[in-house]
């Protein structure tokens, strides 16, 4: 809930656990943050603002005002006035000038979560979620900021937005804005962040917190494989059952910049927003910019705590789509199996023993429009060639159907080749810089999307291929990264608008898609992971994790991720070997229990693997259906971590009633005179007696433990002979 203490002016945001202020101090009405922690019963904690010790408020002493500004805990930092720290809020007027200083003016506080316009944001009924609107202005140079804030009754999370709005009568200029700010003392802090590359995704990263500005960022014109929008500051103890944790993940598909400061007086400033790097935005006089959202998540209960708040908000107020609560169908995709070498007849070849098998999609990907033999011409002719599908499209879709299957396909919307029958039309089209060479990446340019008759015409080409058949699933990629920013659209005073419009324009395109086809299951892709964020989540209810599908790398992968996003969104596939990214061979009831920690399907011709292999198929569908709605919709625990461990990885998945839960282990490296492994449970309620079963291995007789005992004393793994083994273990709770 959320409350105003008018005497002291001071506003309390309270989710279950957690409580966050914001006072108004003197007479000039600044807006200060106060505290952010475990909940608290009042609003004493004014004190923290220090305005009872020097450089005090202006109005008690105005020849340090400077000085006030470079210390105060701003809610919403600006710069050019004296606060030497990084600011949230730079802009530049018509007359060129740049500072600019907030006051309070109003507030509203109601029930329920309002939308934010053109972007994804988290949602809320009235009575899930409450939220604060401070109203805030800088006079002189005319503009109203709005501070938004939403708190949820069911998960310790609290939202930020921010609307800049031109109330003056000259335009100005936003060349920073970020979206949320805390401000508070140092704890000797670490700083999480997730890092990576292409097949090497968000790798935890753990560091200590020094003076002077750490951060991650991007601005790739994409959240990127490099730098995820996502921060945490933690004690030096937080370990996953204890400890301080302050995060920040952003609601965003672009440019971000996530990032702590530590100043001069050992405070530290946290923030979080779009990348000012070539950002400028022109607000005429009337127009307003909104902001995206940040999620706040604060603990002191370690890592599981905060994964969980993550994991209940996302599930629960950001997954629109009407899968979100279902079980997805097991796909198989033809990228590894084929890639660019397939016809209607060898799709329908795999499609055919692939049903047999119990798989329950067939996914045709890259290679089935225009000319594209190969990934140098053909997208943006989004034409399905009849040579290779011959019959037609809907022939094959409807074959596919009769074998009791649904039917996927792959686009990459976003993007124009070179040789291409579009460029050829429309070369302009393509993000560029006037005279200057364009910069190839794979051979292909990125679609000028601010341009709204590009979006309309490329957005009717894709929904004409799914109206054209009977089409359940659609895989959106994006391979490439921006480039050379220029729209011979934009005039020269907005061409810092572009990577924002870019964003805006892909959201438009999915919320166009999922409206008018609002069954489609829609599976967000980029070059593998390097879109896997918030923003996604609101239109896709799973985004492709990695192109790396090799068993062991995706220990970390998926380690990674799930320390923010629920098991669910997370697509994860079974795939040949050796595996067509590093060339490791790995045990196939491994590959299948590692995928089964996500989305779970198949990237393989099931016409060519060995029959051995052909044969744990259908044990390993039974296994989805058997524990896809407990992996879905239960908790997720992290029981060990190779990347620290560097010998096995450990994971758990328990139901919200405790009566059930799955553990996987994978013993990466095995060692001489191995002996069983004992791994301490969690979730599970301490008074329940639960049966234990190596579900893949029937060698291991069937135990019942109490919950008090796995939690405290542990389980055995007995020790298991050979790199890259892996087993399941469930626990049934006896009524």
């Amino acid at each position: 809930m959320i409350s105003y203490n008018e005497k002291e002016r001071i506003f309390k945001l309270d989710t279950p656990n957690t409580s966050y202020l914001i006072g108004i101090v003197d007479e000039e009405n600044f807006i200060g943050h106060i505290y952010y922690g475990k909940r608290l019963r009042d609003t004493e904690a004014a004190f923290l603002m220090r305005t009872g010790e020097p450089p005090y408020v202006p109005s008690k002493n105005n020849r340090e005002r400077c000085s006030f500004y470079d210390c105060f805990p701003f809610e919403y930092p600006t710069g050019g006035m004296g606060d030497y720290r990084e600011s949230c809020l730079t802009i530049r007027t018509a007359d060129g000038h740049t500072g600019s200083m907030l006051s309070y003016v109003s507030h509203e506080i109601f029930d329920g979560k309002p939308e934010l316009n053109g972007l994804p944001a988290t949602f809320g009924t009235e009575q899930e979620c409450n939220t604060l609107r401070i109203i805030c202005e800088d006079k002189y140079a005319g503009m109203q900021v709005e501070l938004l804030f939403s708190v949820f009754h069911d998960t310790d999370v609290i939202t930020r937005s921010v609307k800049i709005t031109n109330i003056g009568q000259k335009h100005f200029y936003l060349t920073k804005v970020y979206s949320a700010c805390i401000d508070m003392d140092n704890n000797d802090f670490d700083m999480i962040s997730l890092h990576g590359s292409w097949a090497r995704e968000r790798y935890i990263q753990r560091k200590t917190l020094g003076y002077g500005i750490q951060n991650v960022s991007s601005f790739r014109g994409q959240s990127g494989h490099q730098d995820h929008p996502f921060l945490a500051l933690v004690d030096k103890n937080t370990t996953q059952e204890h400890g301080e944790i302050y995060a920040m993940n952003f609601v965003y598909s672009g440019n971000f910049c996530a990032q702590a400061e530590v100043s001069q007086f050992g405070f530290v400033r946290m923030s979080m927003g779009i990348h000012p790097e070539n950002f400028c935005w022109k607000l005429e006089s009337g127009e307003s910019f909104q902001a995206p959202e940040v999620v706040m998540v604060y603990t002191d209960k370690g890592f599981d705590a905060m994964t969980a708040a993550f994991h209940k908000l996302y599930k629960k107020h950001l997954i629109r789509s009407v899968y979100k609560n279902k079980k997805r169908p097991i796909l198989i995709n033809n990228w590894e199996a084929t890639y660019f070498d397939f016809n209607t007849e060898k799709l329908l070849s795999i499609a055919k023993e692939a049903s047999q098998l119990g798989i329950e999609m067939l996914v045709m990907d890259d290679g089935w429009f225009g000319k594209r033999n190969s990934d140098t011409c053909g997208l943006g002719d989004w034409v399905v060639n009849e040579e290779k599908l011959n019959g037609g499209l809907k022939y094959l879709v409807d074959e596919v159907n009769k074998l009791g299957m649904k039917f996927g396909i792959w686009f990459e919307p976003e993007m124009i080749s070179p040789d291409s029958d579009l460029y050829r039309a429309h070369p302009d089209w393509a993000i560029a810089i006037p005279g200057r060479p364009s910069t190839e990446a794979r051979q292909q340019y990125v679609l000028d999307l601010s341009r709204k008759e590009v979006v309309d015409y490329i957005y009717e080409m894709v929904a004409s291929v799914l109206r054209s058949a009977n089409i359940e699933y659609v895989k959106w990629d994006m391979n490439r990264q921006l480039s050379n920013i220029g729209s011979i659209c934009l005039p020269a005073d907005r061409q810092g608008e572009l990577y924002h419009r870019y964003v805006l324009a892909v959201y438009e395109m999915q919320r166009r898609l999922t409206e008018e086809f609002p069954n489609l299951l829609l599976e967000n892709c980029s070059g593998g992971g390097a879109r896997f964020d918030p923003g996604m989540l609101y239109f896709s209810p799973q985004i492709w994790c990695s192109d790396d599908t090799d068993a062991i790398e995706r220990l970390a992968i998926q380690e990674g991720t799930s320390l923010i996003y629920p098991l669910s969104t997370m697509g994860a596939h079974v795939s040949d070997c050796p595996n067509h990214v590093l060339g490791r061979t790995t045990p196939f009831e491994t590959r299948g229990i590692v995928a089964l920690a996500g989305t779970f399907g198949y990237e393989l011709d099931v016409t060519k693997i060995a029959q051995k292999e052909k044969d744990m198929i259908p044990k390993q569908v039974a296994l989805y259906h058997q524990f896809n709605d407990l992996i879905r919709e239960g908790d997720y625990y992290r029981i060990a971590s190779y990347q620290k461990n560097h010998l096995f990885d450990c994971w758990q998945v328990v139901s919200e009633d405790k009566m059930e839960a799955l553990v996987t282990f994978v013993q990466v490296l095995s060692r001489p005179n191995y002996k069983s492994k004992r791994i301490l449970l969690k979730g599970l309620a301490e008074d329940k007696q639960y049966k234990v079963c190596f579900v893949n291995d029937e060698t291991i007789e069937s135990k019942v433990y109490s919950g008090d005992t796995l939690m405290k004393a542990g389980l055995l793994i007995p020790g298991l002979f050979g790199d890259f083994q892996a087993r399941l273990i469930q626990l049934v709770a006896e009524a």
